[in-house]
């Protein structure tokens, strides 16, 4: 049994190598996740050795997913600059973000089910897990391109969370119910579900405008993120979208002069809300910082090399990049035809398609567990995802950089 004093020295090391990984990628682009999932296979061996155990891992990764879920949307949304110039980019990322999560889990769909005779609904719900782009991998990694690229990039990821999130929720519900994926009713009940969510989004965004507004102890920012993971877990509980309202959150405090209409800037007391932000903001990023390193080292300690034996595991996890890749450069090049190419290879997987799948393994859910696509696959997919990335954006030249800072330019967006 490891000492306490062992383990703090432990974990402290270990953030002081995330934050040095951190470094690194900025320098190089190579994604500091990669580093840190190696680090846990690492780490494994040598528990494997020395016959020690992470206890609880099983709802360890799962909760550290589900706080680094809310954390990364919420710091992805006080990044947004949202304002009527940029509508054509909203709509294009988000456009993007939708058709892309639809396409691409209809093709892995498809040859799930008549190549690899997987059943169709446990098919379709490995086929979201492994649809959603990880906001917590392509944000970090776009900072070194242009500025309208990385906004396009910030949104779509950030889309893209939220409605595979939602889609896989919708369809978890559907098919543990033996009900069809479509129909009229449970797609009316979707939008309606949605449509409270943004009322209740409204609400609490009001009350957090108050309660941020009022509050005169110097501690307040953990409250707010607490009532958030309360709001989020509560809402989960019962089926409902609250991403979104985490997500509306962030985006109106960050945005508050182009949300809000005068009688409401008058009636809420905004400006002592907003007085922290720049200081809110950091304690967002440097918690979602925290708990993503040590999700990612659970994950890859989670991972026995030893049973990377077996070369199916390889071929399924190609065809699995190969159609995302393909299917996202189609739609670039027909869609997005006069953007930049680099946009192409940001699709990494990460964060959420671990939690989605994780959810699949287990429990109630455990009906849409595949013995083909497993943990194997899914690590293999999240690395080559992620290395394409690298590739693309080590082979972004000086000219694409000049074009891309030009994307919208013909829209009417400016910086």
């Amino acid at each position: 049994m490891i000492s306490s004093q062992s383990l703090i020295i432990l974990v402290s090391v270990l953030v002081i190598f995330s934050y040095l990984f951190d470094l690194f990628a900025r320098k190089t682009k190579f994604p500091s996740v990669i580093l840190l999932m190696v680090t846990g296979m690492v780490g494994r061996i040598v528990a494997d050795y020395t016959g020690y155990e992470i206890p609880y891992m099983n709802e360890l990764i799962p909760l550290m997913g589900t706080i680094g879920l809310v954390l990364i949307v919420l710091e992805g949304a006080l990044e947004l600059d949202v304002s009527k110039k940029k509508l054509n980019l909203i709509l294009r990322s988000l456009l993007s973000a939708f058709v892309l999560l639809i396409l691409i889990t209809g093709s892995l769909t498809y040859i799930f089910t008549h190549f690899m005779d997987i059943p169709y609904p446990v098919a379709f719900m490995n086929a979201i897990a492994l649809s959603v782009i990880s906001s917590s991998v392509a944000i970090p990694s776009a900072i070194s391109l242009p500025k309208k690229a990385k906004e396009f990039i910030v949104y779509e990821s950030t889309f893209s969370d939220i409605l595979g999130i939602m889609m896989f929720n919708y369809a978890l519900g559907q098919f543990s119910s033996e009900k069809s994926f479509l129909g009229i009713l449970p797609m009316g009940f979707m939008l309606f579900k949605i449509l409270l969510v943004f009322v209740l989004s409204g609400v609490v965004v009001w009350l957090l405008f108050q309660l941020m507004g009022r509050l005169n102890h110097k501690v307040k920012f953990f409250l707010v993120l607490a009532i958030l993971m309360i709001v989020y877990t509560t809402g989960k509980y019962f089926h409902l979208p609250v991403l979104v309202t985490i997500f509306v959150f962030g985006v109106f405090l960050a945005n508050t002069q182009t949300f809000f209409p005068k009688f409401v800037r008058r009636s809420l007391p905004i400006k002592k809300a907003t007085e922290g932000l720049h200081e809110f903001h950091l304690l967002t990023a440097e918690s979602t910082f925290l708990v993503r390193t040590f999700f990612f080292l659970l994950f890859g300690f989670f991972i026995i090399i030893s049973d990377f034996n077996d070369k199916n595991i390889f071929i399924y996890a190609g065809i699995i990049i190969g159609v995302m890749f393909l299917v996202r450069a189609i739609y670039f090049l027909i869609v997005e035809r006069n953007r930049s190419k680099v946009l192409i290879f940001f699709s990494p997987r990460g964060l959420i398609s671990i939690l989605l799948y994780w959810q699949l393994q287990s429990g109630e859910f455990a009906m849409f567990k595949s013995e083909l696509i497993d943990e194997k696959v899914l690590l293999i997919v999240i690395l080559g995802s992620m290395l394409i990335m690298l590739f693309g954006s080590l082979g972004f030249s000086n000219k694409e950089k000049k074009e891309t800072e030009g994307i919208g330019m013909n829209d009417g967006i400016h910086s």
